[in-house]
C-alpha cells in the first residue's frame, strides 16, 4: 500500500465538495440538462440563491463546474469529465436500487 497520502488530497478534496446533497443535486440536473443559471437553478430547487451560489462558488473553485457569462446571465455546466462519470454511475445505481 502507498503511504504517500499527498497525491490523494486533491481527489478527497474534491469528493469533500461533492458530499453536499445540494451540490450533489446541482451536479446531477446539469449533467441531465447540460447548462444552466442560479435562477433556473432557485425555481427547481426552491433554495435561496444566495445559497446556490455559495454551492457554485465551491463547486467551480473544486474545479467541477465552470460558467460563462451571457449578457447579465452566467451559465454553469460540469468540466471535469471524471466527476460527471462518477455522478452519473451514482445516479443510475440510485435509480436501480430504488426499483428493487
Amino acid at each position: 500500500m502507498d503511504k504517500n497520502y499527498e497525491k490523494y488530497n486533491h481527489l478527497a478534496e474534491m469528493l469533500k465538495v461533492l458530499a453536499h446533497p445540494v451540490r450533489l443535486c446541482i451536479v446531477s440536473n446539469l449533467l441531465e440538462v447540460g447548462k444552466s443559471n442560479v435562477t433556473d437553478m432557485h425555481t427547481c430547487l426552491q433554495t435561496p440563491q444566495s445559497t446556490i451560489s455559495q454551492h457554485l462558488h465551491k463547486l467551480r473553485s473544486a474545479g467541477i463546474l465552470e460558467c460563462r457569462r451571457n449578457g447579465l446571465e452566467i451559465y454553469y455546466r460540469v468540466k471535469n469529465k471524471r466527476i460527471a462519470q462518477l455522478i452519473k454511475e451514482l445516479m443510475q445505481d440510485e435509480k436501480e436500487a430504488s426499483r428493487d
